[in-house]
């Protein structure tokens, strides 16, 4: 297996990218800094401002970090869906005394735009996420000098992404928090994702890609058992969410281990697509009801969450969560990395005598 990617940071722990403010240059350049891969998201951001932070985040470590796009969407939602779901949210608005967003506010994030700005300003990792990009695109970057990985969720995901002539491959096990980084969005298929373990299994016997494992890690006994495996690390997105560091606010950070927030599930309400968050007021009125329809439904929401946020009312928000959010460690970003490393070491250290501590 080529250690082209491990090759680039000590520990094996990758620090999720996740979109909408939360992994920031100062979280990343922790991440780094102790020996982790620090990620930025550039999910909902101008090229301008992917560009800004990762200027930044050069400014805060010389160590190799991340850059994470979302592929752009087909059209297939049905408007006349979107404006029934626009309707059942008229009440929130009015809750929130805001107005609903427009859901057509674009489909592709500035795509283009920001593959540009990584073309031009080389970063050491891309990753992407809701579908695979062009073997075109995939050589340009390498020819950067830029190692490329792309999220899937099945086996034949993975074959998709090795095909296409990624380095390397995500395995995004249904535990996960935030969305799932599926390719094709399937009504469907809803709820029928793989476990962690079981999709590295499998994703082992269909590539030779290297694996990044991810889904409800959060523990460095977990990091070690996907390892074993057959991952050659592993991505934890919730684990750094509730760090100092992280850009997710302070009722979000507070929400994973608050026990009125027990369980999380994957809903379609604030975004039109799968995504696992903590189950709240807005989830539960309104995830049975919500449209296969991203970005429309994300776009549709925006303000509402905003508003929620500002006002600080946990149940109107989108907190994303993986399985394990309830082991959420308040530590500086840097000192959670070296004592994952340490939780891998002991772990290991336990297998090599047959223990299990």
């Amino acid at each position: 297996m080529s250690s082209a990617l491990t090759d680039l940071f000590p520990h094996p722990i990758v620090q999720a990218p996740m979109a909408g403010g939360v992994s920031v240059p100062t979280l990343a350049a922790a991440v780094s800094e102790a020996g982790g891969l620090g990620f930025l998201a550039a999910g909902y951001k101008t090229a301008d401002g992917l560009y800004q932070e990762i200027k930044q985040l050069r400014s805060l470590t010389a160590r190799p970090f991340g850059a994470n796009l979302f592929m752009p969407q087909p059209e297939y939602a049905d408007p006349a869906a979107v404006d029934v779901y626009a309707h059942q949210l008229s009440g929130e608005a009015a809750w929130y005394e805001t107005e609903l967003g427009d859901p057509e506010s674009g489909r592709d994030d500035g795509y283009e735009a920001k593959l540009a700005v990584l073309l031009d300003n080389p970063v050491p990792v891309v990753s992407f996420h809701f579908g695979v990009p062009s073997r075109d695109v995939l050589d340009s970057l390498r020819r950067a000098g830029t190692f490329t990985l792309v999220t899937a969720t099945t086996a034949e995901e993975a074959l998709a992404v090795e095909r296409a002539g990624a380095d390397a491959v995500i395995a995004q096990g249904v535990e996960a928090g935030g969305h799932q980084g599926t390719h094709r969005d399937i009504p469907e298929t809803d709820g029928s994702g793989m476990g962690l373990l079981s999709l590295i299994a499998q994703v082992r016997e269909t590539v030779t890609i290297p694996i990044v494992a991810a889904g409800g890690i959060m523990r460095g006994s977990q990091i070690a058992a996907v390892l074993a495996a057959g991952a050659s690390a592993a991505q934890l997105g919730t684990a750094f969410l509730a760090t100092p560091e992280s850009g997710a606010s302070a009722v979000h950070k507070q929400a994973l281990t608050n026990p009125l927030f027990v369980r999380t599930e994957l809903t379609r309400a604030f975004s039109g697509r799968p995504a696992r968050g903590l189950v709240n007021r807005f989830l539960r009125e309104h995830g049975p009801y919500a449209p296969a329809a991203y970005p429309e439904i994300h776009h549709l929401t925006a303000p509402l969450r905003k508003a929620a946020a500002k006002a600080g009312d946990a149940q109107g928000m989108a907190l994303w969560a993986g399985q394990g959010h309830r082991m959420a460690r308040e530590l500086p970003a840097g000192q959670l990395v070296e004592v994952l490393a340490a939780e891998i070491g002991a772990a290991w250290t336990a297998l090599s005598r047959g223990g299990s501590r």
